[in-house]
């Protein structure tokens, strides 16, 4: 009799044990897919490069989660962390909010950019980060993309650009718009200069960085169902007062209309930019 009383508590302490996980992994650690509305666990997602493993939607994922995905081990050395934001238009509560982003999201700007080996390819990588004001371009993060395209040009070495953004930062007024110009610019001298150019589309990708330098590459890729464009669908409709074809501005529309040149699935984005770098460096311009 005993011993049964202790089975009893043992299988007691189990269920409780059990319960205290399940409604541990409940509390904030687990995301809807909007696509199959599916309910998946975040770790489960992470796992699968933060890809639903029901439908294949590719959710948004921050720059450090990029970089790790798509940089060998240990082989990113970031340049440009020192250009933060200014506030040229003393935009009334534009500082107060980046600080909070700051400390919200744990970095610095709307883009990282760096130095990396991709499979042992040397490249300059930039990635754009929608949680920081949606990857919006002010002044600093079209200086910190100049400085990769300059970097890129001094080491003569292949850039890729991994794009999301909602467009010019308000906050910057002119200020903002002037980036386009001046990473256009920054681009055609990479251009003269027979670097290869990568442009990776991801959602979205709109608005002034779509105008601009994401726009230029020699190759441009972008993933499956990716929303590209300069105005949204929505805006379009209103201004042409015409009904927009089923799936205009993504991914698929525009590889069917020649304006981008592959639709590549995250689980091998690196295997194919490592091999375009490596193409390039073998026979590529010189």
């Amino acid at each position: 009799m005993i011993i049964d009383k202790l089975k009893k508590v043992n299988e007691k302490e189990t269920v409780r044990v059990r319960n205290e996980k399940a409604s541990d992994r409940m509390i904030g650690k687990w995301v809807k897919c909007d696509e199959c509305k599916e309910i998946i666990y975040k770790e489960d997602l992470h796992d699968n490069l933060s890809v639903c493993p029901n439908c294949g939607k590719h959710f948004r994922l921050s720059a450090r989660r990029r970089i790790k995905q798509i940089a060998d081990e240990g082989t990113f050395k970031e340049i440009g962390e020192n250009i933060l934001t200014k506030d040229p238009l003393n935009f009334e509560g534009y500082l107060k909010k980046v600080e909070s982003l700051k400390e919200k999201t744990k970095i610095e700007e709307a883009v990282k950019c760096g130095t990396c080996e991709i499979e042992g390819q040397k490249v300059v990588l930039g990635v754009m980060d929608g949680n920081f004001l949606m990857g919006s371009m002010g002044s600093a993060v079209g200086e910190r993309i100049t400085l990769a395209i300059e970097t890129a040009i001094k080491e003569n070495l292949p850039l890729i650009m991994f794009c999301v953004s909602g467009g010019a930062r308000m906050q910057e007024g002119i200020v903002s718009l002037m980036q386009m110009a001046k990473t256009s610019s920054a681009i055609a001298k990479l251009n003269e200069n027979g670097n290869l150019y990568i442009s990776v589309f991801t959602d979205p990708t709109t608005g002034g960085v779509t105008a601009s330098f994401a726009s230029l590459g020699d190759i441009i890729l972008a993933e499956p169902k990716a929303l590209i464009g300069f105005a949204g669908p929505r805006v379009i409709e209103q201004t042409i007062k015409q009904k927009l074809p089923e799936g205009f501005q993504r991914s698929e529309f525009l590889l069917g209309h020649g304006f981008i040149d592959k639709i590549v699935e995250r689980k091998d984005m690196k295997e194919t930019l490592a091999k375009l770098v490596r193409l390039h460096t073998k026979g590529g311009r010189k």
